[in-house]
């Protein structure tokens, strides 16, 4: 099935920033924005959990319990990330690269999940994962899972409200082509983020 034209430059903006992010993470080289190669190690355990002010939020042993100020660790397996039911803290939590991931991961399977999936998956059942190599494999899975939802939308999917039944958004009352924007946008900011974290990393006293 061709891509429609409204999608294809969503799903190209997708590749490029899924690409960068992973290359910044993992290296060896990153792309400088202007086809320069960059060299970049990839990251350790410590940098993933790096938390460089207190109260920061992150990924966590369920054994250990949550952190200041989380209700409780949510996500399946040995690990969960740090969450507290509605409101959330004003203002939020400083999070960790590992909270960062977790979320973008989470947010993709689900998502992918909610669109042409079983519509079942939870955030009690998706499993956080407390290593860097193990935090970036579980990100490129739930990638792969997005990109096969977009790549089964077509015009009418593209405009079909609710296609997307996710339930941690407004994605059963949006078009599908806002959730398709939505994502990329929630991909580019987490992003820089953690470009931003990895650099105060390197830096850090």
């Amino acid at each position: 099935m061709a891509v429609p034209a409204r999608l294809l430059p969503l799903l190209q903006q997708f590749d490029f920033t899924r690409k960068r992010l992973v290359d910044r993470m993992a290296g060896p080289v990153v792309d400088s924005g202007n086809g320069t190669d960059v060299p970049v190690g990839p990251m350790t355990d410590a940098e993933y959990r790096w938390e460089p002010v207190p109260g920061c939020w992150s990924v966590r042993r369920h054994a250990d319990g949550p952190g200041p100020g989380a209700a409780l660790l949510v996500g399946a397996g040995d690990w969960g990330r740090d969450t507290a039911p509605p409101p959330h803290p004003v203002p939020p939590p400083f999070t960790t690269i590992a909270w960062r991931l977790s979320h973008l991961g989470e947010m993709l399977a689900l998502r992918a999940d909610h669109t042409n999936g079983g519509h079942a998956l939870t955030r009690e059942a998706y499993e956080a994962d407390g290593t860097a190599v193990g935090g970036v494999a579980a990100f490129e899975t739930a990638a792969d899972a997005w990109r096969s939802a977009l790549l089964s939308a077509d015009d009418t999917a593209l405009d079909t409200i609710g296609l997307s039944t996710y339930p941690y958004g407004s994605d059963p009352e949006d078009p599908f082509l806002e959730t398709v924007w939505w994502v990329n946008q929630e991909l580019l900011h987490h992003g820089a983020e953690i470009a931003l974290l990895r650099d105060l990393y390197r830096l850090r006293n």
